[in-house]
């Protein structure tokens, strides 16, 4: 349908975020599911430690949603939390940073790539100034999408204040339209993605940090002398939360060293980027994903999917990346739904039917 393009590394996509609205509705669409917007989780329906469904609020007043099994999606293990299961937090000083994301019009990208090709960055520029970041060396010589320099010559000149010298970061792609896309230049420590009042302080925070990112590009960046905002993402992007302890939770020796489980929903490239670490997916290293680690202890009839699973911190800086999320989610789906056929409680599920379906789906377990 037209929502992807090539990204700057060319071996990637980069998803267009509008375009996959349009997507995402004809898949629901297509397989029959009643879509249910506009409404926000409030708690669970309890039945002893069965999780029986959910009550959500909106503008249509107060809803029971009732289900066989449900499937916590929320990114901050809402309804693991508020329905009894153990849930942790990394404590706030140590949280990844959250982030504004933004979009520009106006590049010239002509000129912009002449720019890039004269003073190409690699891996190695991401451990400069605030950041140093752990790599296993194959990554350093590899180009990389960074922007740094305009916002470090931007604080010598006064045009940043000092004290924001986390500005930089990656863009994803530049169109023949002018816009650039995907810009992840803006880190915001110590915000915490299960606080409303911390949430908002932290955006209205961003989006202030996004303009002056954006002024520095102007600056100092060539093709950029014209660029100007298209849009903020829709929200805060949140990489850290609230997580699970799960059944099984990862570790750092399962992301580091291909961990191998015999309840394998999916497997997942050597990709860690958290905590000061980024390990890049380029040697076809990869570890399994646990069913397991999507199951919380104490609760029944809940599954929980994303990047709230079970694991430690370094484990959560694999996990929590879009595409691994994708595979858990689908996991998670399919478990769900050969629990209800079958009349088998998600704990005690026979996991070669799960594998079996997932197989079918074209799923790659081992």
């Amino acid at each position: 349908m037209g929502a992807a393009v090539p990204e700057s590394q060319f071996l990637s996509y980069e998803l267009d975020s509008e375009g996959f609205k349009l997507v995402a509705d004809q898949l629901v669409s297509e397989a029959g599911i009643v879509p249910m917007l506009h409404r926000q989780f409030v708690a669970p329906i309890m039945e002893g430690t069965k999780v029986r469904g959910i009550i959500v609020e909106s503008k249509s007043g107060r809803e029971a949603i009732l289900a066989k099994r449900v499937i916590d999606a929320t990114g901050d293990a809402d309804i693991a939390h508020r329905s009894g299961a153990p849930t942790f937090k990394t404590p706030i000083e140590q949280t990844q940073a959250a982030s504004v994301m933004f979009h520009l019009a106006g590049v010239d990208k002509e000129k912009f790539m002449q720019g890039v090709a004269d003073d190409p960055q690699t891996y190695k520029d991401w451990s400069s100034g605030e950041w140093q970041v752990e790599t296993d060396g194959k990554e350093d010589d590899m180009f990389s999408p960074f922007l740094g320099k305009p916002f470090e010559q931007a604080i010598r000149d006064g045009l940043i204040p000092a004290d924001l010298n986390t500005i930089g970061g990656t863009w994803g792609a530049v169109h023949d339209s002018g816009e650039m896309t995907y810009m992840n230049l803006i880190h915001l420590a110590g915000c915490d993605g299960t606080d409303a009042d911390s949430l908002t302080r932290f955006e209205i925070e961003g989006r202030r940090q996004a303009m002056l990112a954006i002024e520095a590009l102007r600056h100092y960046t060539a093709g950029c002398e014209g660029v100007r905002l298209r849009n903020f993402g829709m929200s805060i992007g949140i990489r850290d939360s609230r997580k699970i302890d799960a059944v099984y939770n990862m570790t750092e020796t399962d992301v580091r060293q291909q961990g191998r489980f015999d309840d394998s929903i999916g497997i997942y490239p050597e990709f860690i980027d958290g905590y000061g670490i980024l390990i890049l997916p380029t040697t076809g290293r990869y570890m399994q994903i646990p069913y397991r680690a999507m199951v919380p202890k104490s609760v029944e009839n809940l599954l929980v999917a994303g990047r709230a699973i079970g694991g430690d911190r370094v484990a959560h800086a694999a996990t929590r990346n879009m595409a691994c999320c994708a595979v858990a989610d689908q996991g998670a789906g399919v478990a769900a739904a050969i629990s209800v056929q079958t009349g088998v409680p998600l704990q005690e599920i026979e996991i070669g039917l799960v594998q079996k379906e997932l197989r079918q789906q074209g799923v790659r377990l081992d």
